[in-house]
């Protein structure tokens, strides 16, 4: 059966003429689907019966709930969702398993989406490598992450960072990115969604140029040499051509980017990392998120202490680049990705 969610409106209204009814009724049915949010095609109910069961005979909606859950002391729950729909690129056997975390705080309720089975990238610090790549997700399987949890409709934003480089799927990004911004679909703001990305140049471009959503970087070294020893993507894609591209784009307004900064110490916490940033991001408007590093993933990267990750924060905005410390959420449930993914298939 092919799955309705995901569909554009052009897409929807060419199904409406199909199954005998008028074009128009392909806003009823994204209205459904994406205002609504039913389950089923019966529920579609200001459309004939029989347009109905003509529909049911080659689609179906496609929203289905998560097999697991892992809810943290902090409120953050992570979900772990079964995709049986995945892209046809993908030679891997169903069901596949991904993650999304949902983060309440103040007046925030974030959903951190996954974008692939597993991923290509092969970052040495993150759980999600050491899964191998299994395929690209459908916008259909990105978007029933955000519709299928409990906490759906109080979302405020939407974060691209957990499974998967989401440059490496875009068309399927793109898609799920329109259907959550256009008029017809869910109508939200593009400024309630960042996308996250190790810097794949191509993708990079394209997004910059089709989208105006939030960016965010995985920048996590900034001198090459030693950013390559944890992230391959550097031997590309340089982080120096990432930021040069991105400097061609105005981020003083609308649109946002930061860069995020895992710290190990030792390792990437030294005034000498911190100067070697301000140098390489200077004269673009930014933020940096400083990030601590879980300390349940099992890698060998010592966290940088509390006084190094505050001195570092203070250093870096005491000399104009706006640093913030993200403070670490559902430690206990090991809200890394990958882990829950991991632990199901043992």
């Amino acid at each position: 059966m092919e799955v309705l969610l995901g569909k554009t409106l052009e897409e929807l209204s060419a199904i409406a003429l199909e199954a005998g009814l008028k074009r128009f009724a392909g806003k009823q049915i994204a209205d459904w689907l994406y205002r609504k949010r039913v389950r089923s095609i019966d529920e579609m109910t200001n459309l004939s019966l029989s347009a109905r069961e003509q529909l049911k005979l080659r689609y179906t909606v496609g929203l289905h709930a998560p097999v697991k859950e892992a809810a943290s002391i902090d409120g953050t729950k992570k979900y772990l969702f079964a995709i049986n729909n995945i892209h046809p690129s993908s030679n891997s056997p169903s069901p596949l398993y991904i993650e999304s975390v949902y983060i309440p705080e103040d007046d925030r309720a974030t959903l951190c989406v996954s974008t692939q089975a597993g991923c290509k990238m092969g970052c040495r610090f993150c759980m999600t490598g050491t899964l191998g790549f299994h395929g690209h997700l459908t916008a259909a399987d990105i978007l029933n992450q955000v519709f299928s949890i409990p906490e759906s409709e109080s979302l405020s934003n939407l974060v691209f960072m957990g499974e998967g480089e989401p440059f490496d799927n875009l068309d399927e990004v793109l898609r799920a990115i329109t259907v959550l911004t256009a008029d017809w679909g869910c109508a939200w703001s593009p400024k309630r969604i960042t996308v996250s990305s190790v810097g794949l140049l191509p993708g990079l471009r394209r997004y910059l140029e089709e989208s105006d959503c939030h960016l965010a970087i995985s920048l996590h070294n900034p001198f090459s040499v030693e950013r390559q020893q944890i992230m391959p993507i550097e031997q590309r894609y340089h982080l120096s051509e990432v930021i040069a591209l991105i400097k061609q784009y105005d981020f003083s307004h609308q649109r946002r980017v930061s860069f995020e900064y895992i710290c190990w110490g030792g390792v990437n916490d030294s005034v000498k990392h911190a100067n070697e940033l301000l140098r390489l991001l200077s004269g673009l408007e930014c933020r940096i998120n400083l990030i601590r590093f879980h300390a349940g993933v099992d890698r060998d990267f010592p966290a940088s202490d509390e006084k190094q990750m505050i001195f570092l924060r203070d250093y870096l905005t005491s000399h104009g680049l706006t640093t913030t410390i993200r403070r670490s959420r559902g430690e206990d449930i090991l809200a890394a990705c990958g882990m829950l993914v991991a632990e199901q298939g043992k």
